[in-house]
């Protein structure tokens, strides 16, 4: 399978060679049935999908799929929906959550911009996840970040108020940009105060990727922003 995405000039995102394992391969015909969704079947009902009604975390970029993976059995009062474009990752996470039984989670294989505007439906989602996205170093690579004003407008308005927009990286600069970026935004407060960066949420496990960091002395910055109105 490949990625669902619209043409457009700039993404935010590289789709990045890497062979899938075997079993990231039979996941597809084995699990996708039961935890994939498409775009291209427009608006998103989760009751529907889910049978029930339960509050919603969306997740952009849950990479290998396992803190996303341990987030839906740790929290199985909630629903959770998981955005990726890499069929690695994708598959590795389907393969583990069927083998787990998991009913609270389903995924898109799509580019997450359009995902959110053509699938996700407005005011439905009570947390709102960006974990680690690519910090696309270079200046003149600013413009790929997924985290731009009319983006965080666009998760404005699919949260429910109350609502939270969760954030975390290990580049300070790139959390520094992200402050600034939220910070402008109308429509939201900083749940640790202004300016703040907010302690790391118990319902985010570490990843292996964030564990090798903190042995080595890097950082990791999280922000949590609630929706006002």
């Amino acid at each position: 399978m490949k990625p669902e995405f619209k043409e457009k000039p700039i993404r935010s995102f590289v789709i990045r060679g890497g062979r899938m394992t075997e079993g990231q391969r039979n996941a597809f015909d084995t699990w996708w049935p039961k935890y994939g969704l498409s775009m291209f079947d427009g608006p998103l009902d989760p009751v529907a999908v889910f049978g029930r009604v339960a509050p919603l975390v969306v997740e952009v970029g849950f990479g290998m799929g396992d803190s996303l993976l341990h987030m839906a059995l740790a929290e199985p009062e909630k629903d959770f929906v998981g955005i990726e474009v890499h069929p690695p990752g994708v598959g590795r996470l389907i393969h583990l959550a069927g083998k787990e039984g998991v009913e609270n989670l389903r995924v898109y294989m799509a580019d997450a911009q359009d995902v959110l505007t053509d699938c996700i439906p407005t005011g439905a989602v009570d947390r709102f996840q960006l974990y680690f996205p690519d910090p696309w170093h270079k200046k003149k690579h600013h413009k790929r970040r997924i985290l731009q004003a009319a983006f965080a407008d666009k998760v404005h308005g699919l949260l429910r108020t109350g609502g939270h927009f969760h954030m975390a990286t290990d580049w300070e600069n790139y959390a520094d940009y992200m402050m600034e970026v939220m910070s402008l935004q109308q429509g939201y407060s900083n749940t640790a105060g202004e300016y703040c960066f907010a302690p790391k949420p118990d319902y985010r496990p570490n990843t292996k990727f964030e564990a090798r960091g903190e042995r080595l002395g890097h950082g990791v910055w999280d922000l949590v922003f609630e929706k006002r109105d």
